[in-house]
């Protein structure tokens, strides 16, 4: 072939949502801090209402260096990372946020120690040598510090900020990780120590924490939760779905609020029995469902008609889960009459994970759509 042009040595992803007030400026830093390097940015935008996706084309139609991944129909930042680094060819991929916060000058220096060859991954630390937090408040910190423990019951290494968002390695790296990789939240970096069956050869260069530049903290309520589901995920994950754990607990707490609006119901209103049952099933399956699609599978949120459909498909798929439930417990209870907890524990763990599957398969599996 003649007159090819060489590939990028350097791809940094960044995932976006909301972001458009920082593209420009974080692509002009990156600019004046890599000089020579054949480097290229690959945004990946989860369908951003700001326009974000709009002002990286707008980009990339001037610069070839500029890439986008558009995702519809779902929202994650590991998952978007992950994206990121499969849509590139690059020896060396880094990670950062598009917020600027993480200090990009600290890119050249992530590269050259890389290219040693000694390593297979260097983090941008918080914790190390000058590294600082910046101007967080005292409760951020001592969150992070908490978080960073609790880290240490699924990365073995020595790795002192195991929550850092700023991290560059080896393209193969990624592919050793891929079959046990978790993809929940917010933690890829944690992900991905966890998920490599051999210790890494890492190191951690000190950066300060910086103020954001434009727009609005993606951080909420949320967080907590997610990052609580990537160390279940890690540490149990082999054994049971890490998604199986909430759905289960919501049904547990569905039991008590079905018996909570039937003894309403039934004792307080004198409705009938049947009646009671009916109408504390059919609420019931409605709190099941809400809460799952706001925590259990937050990622896969549905929303619109989307959430009516859902919540149809999820009573159908509990109808027949009851129904299972009922029928095996019945089944061992005429078999031995003596262990008739025992009967009631199995149909509720058949029923469980009848519920469990079906719903997994039919009401939140959404498709995987991209678009670049």
């Amino acid at each position: 072939m003649q007159n090819t042009v060489p590939g990028a040595q350097l791809s940094v992803v960044i995932p976006t949502f909301n972001e458009k007030s920082n593209i420009a400026e974080l692509l002009r830093r990156m600019d004046s801090c890599l000089g020579d390097t054949r480097w290229e940015a690959i945004f990946v935008d989860d369908n951003s209402p700001d326009g974000t996706p709009q002002v990286v084309r707008d980009i990339a139609m001037q610069d070839a260096r500029v890439r986008l991944v558009h995702r519809i129909g779902r929202r994650g930042l590991s998952t978007a990372c992950v994206e990121g680094m499969l849509a590139s060819s690059a020896p060396y991929v880094a990670v950062m946020d598009a917020d600027l916060q993480h200090d990009e000058s600290l890119l050249p220096a992530m590269l050259r120690e890389l290219q040693t060859g000694q390593l297979d991954i260097v983090v941008g630390s918080r914790y190390v040598g000058q590294g600082s937090v910046g101007d967080w408040d005292a409760e951020r910190a001592k969150i992070s510090r908490i978080a960073t423990r609790l880290a240490s019951t699924v990365v073995k290494a020595d790795l002192r900020d195991p929550m850092s968002g700023f991290f560059m390695l080896r393209r193969e790296v990624l592919y050793e990780a891929l079959p046990n990789l978790s993809g929940i939240g917010f933690k890829i970096l944690l992900d991905l120590f966890a998920s490599v069956p051999r210790p890494l050869r890492f190191l951690e260069l000190a950066y300060t924490f910086k103020t954001r530049f434009s727009g609005e903290s993606k951080l909420d309520s949320m967080v907590a939760w997610e990052y609580l589901m990537l160390l279940l995920d890690k540490s149990i994950g082999r054994y049971v779905p890490v998604r199986f754990i909430p759905f289960a607990m919501i049904g547990g707490l569905g039991v008590l609020v079905h018996m909570l609006i039937l003894l309403t119901l039934f004792k307080g209103m004198a409705v009938d029995f049947a009646t009671g049952q009916i109408a504390a099933s059919v609420v019931t399956m409605a709190f099941n469902f809400l809460l799952n699609n706001a925590f259990t599978y937050r990622d896969r949120r549905l929303t619109g008609w989307g959430l009516l459909k859902g919540w149809i498909s999820f009573s159908i798929a509990c109808s027949f889960g009851a129904a299972a439930n009922v029928g095996i417990a019945t089944y061992l209870f005429r078999e031995n009459t003596a262990n008739w907890a025992l009967a009631a524990l199995a149909g509720i763990v058949v029923g469980a994970v009848w519920n469990y599957a079906v719903t997994a398969v039919y009401t939140w599996n959404k498709p995987k759509q991209a678009a670049a």
